[in-house]
């Protein structure tokens, strides 16, 4: 069969959800700049160099793989508008369009290290398209028709939320008062937003399968609330210790669950584990260094190592679905 028909037929159901493999990478690839820090790594016997840091690497490739995915997905806007159409008004589908902006603003990160002309301008992209998408998500939100209680799991917190990721790179780049604003949009949503989410799991019926790997969601806007606290006030105190220990509690309520977790289908919501597990471990990390135990530190690590492999077997398991017309089919 010619390749065109191939693709023709599966354009159209190219995800926005894709753009969480996106998160997922970056994540990883922040995560193990910050080990390589943490533990002062030493690369060629001389010495810690940052720009030879295995980050650099990982950020390029994270790069491509964000370009790819951008490049199919904006050749589906332009051919099949309608099916673009149709996401924008999915109650779930919606919350993925922030992807793309968490993943310019992640990569604005993973880039700080090495390059501030590289992150600069993916930083100001980023945060921009996202108080945009934040706009209007929470607009359809307040203004829904069609929207139920079992629509509800924690990928809405993505656009909303995800707002307190931009101080991570907004602060060294020296946008404080942006970052405050930011920060205090991802703050006011997530205690409304994590009270709907355990009365939906509490008193309706039980997340779809397919939607239960973004339970690990819940750990991201503590642990990302945490690192990017510290970097607005620029040290430990009683509030940043509250965030990262309600982010080490539900990553350990999660964990309790794995039984659960390890029996179902693959889906590309598998994915969702990625970025909280990378946020924990960074979060792990940042205690360390702020002059706590080094038992942080080993968390952390122990972390990024559980993340290391999950990504590995997550790349293998997704290129064997796109092999096998497991993914951008109807119904995916």
């Amino acid at each position: 069969m010619p390749q065109t028909a191939i693709d023709s037929r599966r354009l159209p159901n190219f995800p926005i959800s894709f753009f969480a493999v996106v998160m997922g990478l970056s994540g990883l690839t922040i995560a193990w700049e910050k080990a390589l820090h943490v533990f002062a790594l030493e690369l060629n016997g001389v010495g810690f160099d940052p720009t030879l840091r295995i980050g650099l690497w990982m950020a390029s490739a994270t790069a491509t793989v964000f370009s790819l995915l951008l490049l199919f997905y904006l050749a589906k806007l332009v051919v099949y508008p309608k099916k673009v159409l149709e996401e924008l008004r999915h109650p779930i589908k919606l919350n993925f369009f922030a992807a793309v902006s968490i993943s310019l603003l992640l990569l604005s990160i993973a880039f700080l290290p090495f390059d501030e002309s590289i992150s600069r301008p993916l930083w100001m992209t980023g945060a921009s398209l996202h108080l945009l998408f934040t706009l209007y998500v929470v607009s359809v939100w307040i203004h829904h028709e069609h929207f139920e209680v079992h629509h509800m799991n924690p990928a809405w917190f993505i656009p909303a939320v995800g707002n307190v990721l931009v101080p991570v790179a907004g602060v060294p780049l020296g946008f404080l008062d942006v970052s405050w604003f930011f920060f205090s949009i991802g703050m006011l949503f997530w205690g409304s937003l994590m009270t709907i989410i355990f009365y939906r799991l509490l008193f309706h019926a039980p997340i779809p399968e397919r939607f239960m790997p973004t339970l690990f969601i819940l750990i991201a806007p503590p642990a990302v609330g945490f690192i990017a606290y510290i970097r607005l006030v620029g040290e430990l105190d009683p509030i940043a210790m509250v965030l990262y220990f309600s982010a080490l509690f539900l990553t350990l309520l999660l964990f309790a669950q794995a039984r659960y977790f390890a029996r179902l289908k693959f889906f590309l919501s598998w994915w969702a584990y990625t970025f909280p597990l990378a946020a924990i471990s960074i979060a792990s990390m940042l205690m360390f260094e702020q002059g706590q135990s080094d038992v942080y530190r080993w968390i952390g690590a122990g972390l990024l190592s559980v993340l290391t492999l999950v990504v590995i077997f997550l790349l293998f398991r997704t290129l064997y679905a796109v092999i096998r017309h497991g993914i951008c089919v109807p119904g995916h």
